[in-house]
């Protein structure tokens, strides 16, 4: 902790330097700081990061939306209005994603309930839909703002001709002044809706990704994560976490609730995608008034996790977080040091196992020797190819295959370190 303690105890310091040492906060150990052993120097960094947030994303989560009886709550809606409206006014760019279709659709129903089986989830979320953004329609339309609705499904994502059509289609929407209520197509989406955890938290990460958005605010029920059981009186909540590793995660203790998918775990998630492509996020209780602009003035609210190095490319973002791979290539320890560490492209010299069918062009996942995805890429060959020069030297493929177009696998200008 003593960079920590110089930091502090410097009384002048240029730009240059008070940011030479916050990146270097990034790299410090544990992943988890409190309150006493880091508020100067996080005051900082989080009055840095509000003011470059030119665009925000900010998911709000079912149970911000909801009352105990999982009906809308149309009054906390208004006064997330007249937060978003204040942060509009300070010249930035909002993008909302947000949950509560299905509970919107209960509500209408009069159901206390949520219904299992997937008719019913889908045409539930279909009468909610229109509810929900009619809710947040009013508490704009108040302001003069304009609100417009965005479904998608992961499949919309995953293709990269449609992923640059919604990344362009979203940012048409945000130079008309337009607030984008960004859901998943749930009357379409089967595996998302099926999935326990984490649907729109892992949306808000991959439009935070695709937006490139400096930070991405989740709104929740909770004032951030704990380093113990949230309900427990000694438990308290984490100010600044410098990376979503092992540590950070046992300290997940989420609960099964039958009104909303997410979870403190699948946060943690979405957090990982967002900060290992440079960006930075925020995770407070959506419940709190004023709690988007106490965020935006720097102030120490809920859980910051910092961004994992530099900003990675709208290409690479793609590939890395957002594109479902084909297929997986194991490397040996070697191979996973080198590119993992050391900046290296994939070489067949160290894959040891290819699993999948894909061809040429195709997003691949990339595991260590213990079958841990750390990387994805697009492969230079195929799946059949591969499998006869994994091992070998690279002067070795012609013989091989009869032709040698690459040297690499997958080269390192197409591949993005995950993990």
């Amino acid at each position: 902790m003593r960079e920590i303690a110089e930091f502090r105890d410097t009384i002048l310091f240029s730009e240059k330097q008070a940011s030479a040492m916050l990146e270097g906060l990034r790299g410090i150990r544990p992943h988890f700081f409190f309150q006493h052993s880091y508020s100067f120097m996080a005051d900082l960094l989080r009055q840095e990061i509000a003011t470059g947030a030119h665009t925000i994303v900010i998911k709000i989560g079912t149970r911000v939306l909801t009352q105990p009886d999982g009906s809308l709550d149309y009054n906390r809606i208004v006064r997330l209005g007249k937060e978003l409206n204040a942060i509009l006014d300070s010249g930035r760019r909002v993008v909302v994603v947000s949950s509560g279709a299905v509970g919107a659709g209960m509500d209408r129903l009069g159901w206390s309930r949520r219904p299992t089986d997937l008719p019913h989830l889908q045409a539930v979320a279909a009468i909610g839909q229109s509810a929900l953004v009619e809710a947040y329609d009013k508490s704009l339309r108040v302001h003069g703002r304009h609100v417009a609705q965005v479904l998608l499904t992961a499949e919309d994502l995953n293709r990269r001709p449609s992923y640059l059509n919604a990344r362009n289609t979203i940012l048409t929407l945000l130079e008309l002044g337009a607030v984008p209520i960004i859901n998943e197509n749930d009357t379409v989406s089967v595996d998302e809706l099926r999935t326990t955890f984490g649907d729109n938290d892992r949306l808000a990460g991959i439009v935070t990704n695709l937006l490139r958005a400096p930070l991405l605010i989740l709104l929740s029920d909770v004032p951030g994560l704990y380093d113990g059981p949230p309900a427990a009186l000694n438990s308290r909540v984490i100010p600044l976490v410098t990376g979503v590793g092992t540590e950070v995660l046992e300290l997940v203790h989420d609960r099964p609730n039958g009104m909303s998918k997410g979870g403190m775990a699948s946060k943690l998630e979405a957090a990982r995608l967002v900060t290992a492509a440079g960006e930075n996020v925020i995770i407070a209780s959506g419940r709190d008034h004023g709690v988007l602009g106490g965020i935006l003035a720097g102030e120490t609210v809920g859980t910051l996790v910092i961004a994992q190095g530099r900003s990675v490319t709208s290409r690479k973002r793609w590939i890395g977080f957002a594109a479902v791979p084909k297929g997986a290539i194991r490397l040996d320890h070697g191979a996973s040091q080198a590119v993992r560490k050391g900046g290296r492209s994939l070489l067949p010299a160290g894959i040891v196992e290819v699993t999948g069918e894909f061809e040429k062009g195709d997003v691949v996942s990339i595991q260590d020797i213990q079958g841990a995805d750390f990387a994805r890429g697009l492969t230079n060959y195929g799946s059949s190819d591969i499998r006869r020069i994994k091992g070998l030297k690279t002067e070795q493929i012609f013989e091989a295959l009869g032709y040698h177009p690459y040297d690499e696998v997958v080269h390192r200008d197409n591949m993005v370190v995950t993990n």
